[in-house]
C-alpha cells in the first residue's frame, strides 16, 4: 500500500466548468469566444463544410506525425491520437484512432490554464509537453502529449494536442513497464506541464532533460518533433480555416459541434427506458509475485438523458494495475464512443457532458500518487471500457434499432511483451527495444446480428493496425515461425466472437540473451465476456521454451508449427514478469479473441459447419459446444437436433434451481430485454419458451438454473490453467432457463463472484 505524498493533489485534475475556468484565468490572457446568438446564426451549409474542414485536420495531423515518427508504435500500430479544442480546452474534435485518450487531453489542458497561465506563461508560438497521467494528456507515463495554444489576433482561439505512446521512457523495466513495482517511483517518472517550445523555438535543453530517461533516446526525440510537426500542420490549418471563413464564425461552428453532439446523444438517452446495470470484471494479479484477484466494478444508471457510471466497491490501487481518473474517464469513452455515439460526431466536449462519474480515491481505476500506473490504459482503463459497454449493450439490447451498435466484450486486455538487447547483425552491434505490437489484430465480440470480426481489432483504436512481419523482421533480431489465428478462441455463441491469434518468436541475429518483460490480464478470468448466453473468449496465454529443437528444426529444413515439436520444456509465463529469450529458445504468445452472443445451441448449422470448414473452430467444439454433427462437411439435421437435445438434458442434470417458476406467459404481446428474454405485464419471461421467471421490478431475483464447474466446461478456447496464476477458485458459471434450458448467461468468473440472477439482461431499477 502506498502512502499518499502531500503537495501531491495540487497535479490531480478533473473536469472543471468553463465559466469558472474563464473568470480565473489572468488578465493577460484573453480568450477569443462566442455568444450563443452568433452560434445559432449559422448556416447549415456554412457550419457543415467547416465541420467537415475540422475533421479532415486531425487526419492530416496523423499524417503528418506518421510520416515524421521512426516508431512502429505510430506508424504500423496507430497507437496515437490528436484533438482540437476550443479556447478553454474542450475537445472539439478527436482523430479515429487511440480514442481511451480522449478522456485524458482536456484535463490537461485545463490544469495548464490554471497552473502555467501566470508563470511561465501561455503564449503564441508555445507547446508544452506532459506525461503526467494524474494532469491528464495520457493514461499513463509512456503515453506523451504535446500541444500547443493557437492564438488569433492575440487572443487564445484554439488548442492543438499530439498524444502517442513511447516505446521507453526509463523506470527499472524494459520499456518503462516494471512488473515488480509497488510504487510511480519504480517507473519513468511522470512529468507535470513543461514548455517544451517557447517562441517557436524547441527548448533544447527541455527536450534533452526528457529524451535523457530513455532506453531508445533517439527515437523518443525523433517522435517529439513528430508531434511538434502534427501540431504545426493543426495550427497552420486552423489560422488558414479562420482566414477563409473569419474567427467568429470558426469559433460559432466548434461551439456548435459540442452542444450538436450533446443534443443528439441526450435524445438517444431520453428514448430508452430508465433503468440500472451492474457489471463487475478483474485482473489477474496486480505485480510479480501476487497472485490474487482484484475488483473492478460500476453500476451505470440511466435516467432521463443522462448517464451516471458508479464505481462504489472497487478495490483499492494495488501494484501496476492502476490507472488515475483520466484513465477511467478514457474507459468510459472507450465504450460510449462506438457504442453510443458511432453515429454522432466525435465532438468529445459535448458528449463528456451527458455523463458524471462516481468513483473513490485510492482504487484501481481512481489511483492516488503515487501508485505505480504503468499497466493503466491496458489494465484497469481497458477493463473499465469492457464493464461499462458490457452496461450499455444492455441497454440498447431492449431496442431492436439500438441494439445494432450491442457488442459482445472484445479481445478484452493487451498482451505486452517487451523485448530489448543486442542487434549483432550490422557491422556494429546495436541496443534494440521493442514492444510486440501484434495482439493489434485482437478478436471482436458478436453482436445480435453479426458474429464478431476474426482479428479485426481493437475496440479502443478503430484505425489501429498490425505490423508486418517482414518489417518486424527487418528492424529488430527475431525470426517469426508463425503468425496466425486461433480456431476456438472466438467465444461460442449464436454468433462467435471473432478469432485472437497467436504469434512465435526466436532471437536471429543475435548472440546473447535478451530481455523480456510480459504484463498481461485474462489468463485465470475472462477478459472477454460474452452476451446473452454467448461464452467468453479463449484465455491469453504466454509460454517459452526452454532447451528449444528450433535450431535443429530449421537446420534441417522444417518450420516448425506447433510447441510440442520445439520443445518438452514449456514454461507457461506469469501474468506479470520479467524474463528472459536465449538463442535458440522460443517465446510464443496468444491473445484474445471476441465474446459470443446468444446461447452456442442457437446458432445455425450451417454457420457451424462453415467454422469448421474454415477452422475457426475444432470438431470438438462444433460438437461439444454448439450441438452440431457435421458429416461430409454438412450439418446432420437429425443427428444435430439429437445432439442439442442431449446438451441441454446435460445442463437439466448438472444445475440447481432456487425457487419456481410462475407458469407460461402470453408470448403475443412483450417488449423485448434481449435475446432470450422478455417482459410481458410486470414479468419477465424466456422468448423461447414462454416461462415467467421473475418480476421487472427492482431487485427481484429471477428463478434460474445455475451450473458451476472447472472453467474448461467453457469450450476448448479456456486454454490457460487459472490455478497457474491465482489462488482464487475459478469457475464456469451458466444461469439458463429452467424449463427449456437456454443459456441466460455464461462466464469465466471467482466463485465468489456475484449472483446474476438479480441483474441479468434486465432493469435492475425502474424509475417510470
Amino acid at each position: 500500500m502506498t502512502m499518499p505524498i502531500p503537495g501531491s493533489e495540487q497535479f490531480s485534475s478533473r473536469p472543471v466548468d468553463p465559466d469558472e475556468l474563464a473568470r480565473s484565468l489572468p488578465s493577460s490572457l484573453t480568450v477569443h469566444t462566442v455568444d450563443q446568438e452568433q452560434i445559432d446564426s449559422l448556416d447549415p451549409l456554412t457550419y457543415e463544410v467547416i465541420r467537415h474542414r475540422l475533421w479532415s485536420v486531425t487526419d492530416e495531423m496523423g499524417e503528418a506525425l506518421k510520416r515524421q515518427s521512426g516508431s512502429p508504435i505510430v506508424t504500423d500500430a496507430n497507437d496515437f491520437d490528436f484533438a482540437i479544442s476550443d479556447e478553454l480546452g474542450q475537445e472539439v474534435q478527436v482523430g479515429l484512432y487511440n480514442t481511451m485518450l480522449v478522456g485524458a487531453v482536456d484535463l490537461a489542458i485545463y490544469w495548464t490554464l490554471r497552473n502555467r497561465a501566470d508563470n511561465p506563461g501561455i503564449e503564441s508560438g508555445d507547446m508544452f509537453l506532459t506525461n503526467d497521467p494524474w494532469v491528464g494528456g495520457g493514461l499513463h507515463q509512456n503515453d506523451v502529449m504535446v500541444y500547443q495554444p493557437v492564438f488569433h489576433e492575440g487572443k487564445l482561439f484554439a488548442w492543438t494536442s499530439a498524444i502517442a505512446h513511447q516505446p521507453d521512457l526509463g523506470g527499472v523495466g524494459l520499456g518503462s513497464f516494471s512488473p515488480a513495482a509497488q510504487d510511480v517511483f519504480s517507473e519513468s517518472l511522470p512529468t507535470p506541464p513543461v514548455k517544451v517550445v517557447r517562441g517557436g523555438v524547441l527548448q533544447r535543453d527541455v527536450a534533452d532533460l526528457y529524451t535523457r530517461r530513455s532506453r531508445v533516446p533517439m527515437l523518443v526525440g525523433l517522435d517529439l518533433r513528430a508531434k511538434i510537426g502534427a501540431n504545426n500542420v493543426g495550427a497552420e490549418r486552423l489560422h488558414a480555416l479562420i482566414t477563409q471563413y473569419g474567427p467568429d464564425t470558426v469559433k460559432a461552428v466548434m461551439k456548435r459541434m459540442m452542444s450538436d453532439a450533446e443534443a443528439r446523444l441526450r435524445d438517444k438517452l431520453t428514448a430508452l427506458p430508465d433503468g440500472s446495470w451492474t457489471a463487475t470484471g478483474y485482473q489477474d494479479q496486480s505485480h510479480e509475485g501476487d497472485r490474487n484477484l482484484h475488483k473492478i466494478t460500476v453500476t451505470t444508471t440511466k435516467t432521463a438523458d443522462h448517464l451516471t457510471f458508479d464505481f462504489t466497491g472497487t478495490d483499492p490501487q494495488a501494484g501496476v494495475i492502476n490507472c488515475t481518473y483520466a484513465g477511467m474517464r478514457g474507459g468510459v469513452m472507450l465504450a460510449l464512443l462506438p457504442i453510443l455515439a458511432s453515429d454522432i460526431p466525435w465532438s468529445a466536449g459535448g458528449l463528456m457532458r451527458c455523463f458524471d462519474l462516481v468513483t473513490e480515491e485510492g482504487t484501481l481505476n481512481n489511483a492516488t500518487f503515487p501508485a505505480a500506473v504503468g499497466r493503466g490504459p491496458i489494465g484497469p482503463a481497458w477493463l473499465t471500457g469492457s464493464l461499462i459497454a458490457e452496461c450499455l449493450s444492455q441497454m440498447l439490447d431492449r431496442d431492436l434499432e439500438l441494439g445494432r451498435n450491442v457488442q459482445a466484450t472484445c479481445c478484452g486486455t493487451w498482451d505486452t511483451a517487451v523485448i530489448a538487447g543486442l542487434d549483432e547483425r550490422g557491422e556494429q552491434p546495436a541496443p534494440f527495444l521493442s514492444i510486440m505490437m501484434e495482439p493489434m489484430a485482437g478478436g471482436y465480440g458478436a453482436r445480435p446480428h453479426a458474429d464478431g470480426i476474426d482479428t479485426g481489432g481493437l475496440f479502443c483504436i478503430p484505425m489501429g493496425r498490425v505490423p508486418d512481419v517482414e518489417m518486424t523482421e527487418f528492424l529488430y533480431p527475431v525470426l517469426t515461425l508463425w503468425r496466425r489465428e486461433v480456431p476456438d478462441s472466438g467465444g461460442p455463441g449464436r454468433h462467435r466472437g471473432g478469432l485472437g491469434a497467436s504469434l512465435a518468436i526466436t532471437p536471429h541475429g543475435t548472440s546473447v540473451p535478451m530481455g523480456l518483460v510480459l504484463a498481461s490480464a485474462g489468463k485465470a478470468v475472462a477478459q472477454n465476456a460474452g452476451l446473452s448466453g454467448g461464452h467468453p473468449g479463449n484465455s491469453g496465454l504466454d509460454v517459452v521454451a526452454r532447451r528449444s529443437r528450433v535450431a535443429e528444426l530449421l537446420a534441417a529444413g522444417r518450420m516448425p508449427s506447433e510447441l510440442e515439436e520445439i520443445s518438452d520444456a514449456l514454461e507457461p509465463a506469469q501474468n506479470y514478469a520479467s524474463s528472459y529469450l536465449a538463442p535458440g529458445e522460443v517465446f510464443a504468445m496468444t491473445w484474445q479473441g471476441g465474446g459470443g452472443y446468444g446461447d452456442p445451441l442457437t446458432r445455425d448449422p450451417d454457420a457451424v459447419a462453415r467454422d469448421l470448414r474454415e477452422q475457426k473452430i475444432t470438431a470438438g467444439a462444433a460438437t461439444g459446444v454448439y450441438g452440431v454433427v457435421v458429416t461430409d462437411g454438412r450439418p446432420d439435421a437429425t443427428a444435430t437436433a439429437a445432439e442439442r437435445a442431449r446438451l441441454r438434458g446435460v445442463r437439466r442434470e448438472r444445475s440447481r434451481v432456487d425457487g419456481t417458476t410462475g407458469g407460461k406467459a402470453d408470448l403475443g404481446s412483450v417488449k423485448r430485454v434481449d435475446d432470450n428474454l422478455v417482459e410481458s405485464g410486470d414479468a419477465v419471461a424466456c422468448r423461447h419458451c414462454g416461462e415467467v421467471l421473475g418480476g421487472v421490478g427492482s431487485g427481484e431475483r429471477l428463478t434460474l438454473a445455475v451450473y458451476e464447474g472447472p472453467s474448461t466446461d467453457a469450450g476448448p478456447q479456456m486454454i490457460a490453467d487459472p490455478a497457474d496464476y491465482v489462488d482464487t477458485p475459478i469457475v464456469f458459471r451458466q444461469y439458463s432457463c429452467p424449463s427449456c434450458w437456454t443459456a441466460l448467461y455464461s462466464g469465466v468468473v471467482p466463485a465468489d463472484h456475484p449472483d446474476g440472477a438479480a441483474t441479468i439482461g434486465r432493469l435492475t431499477v425502474t424509475t417510470g
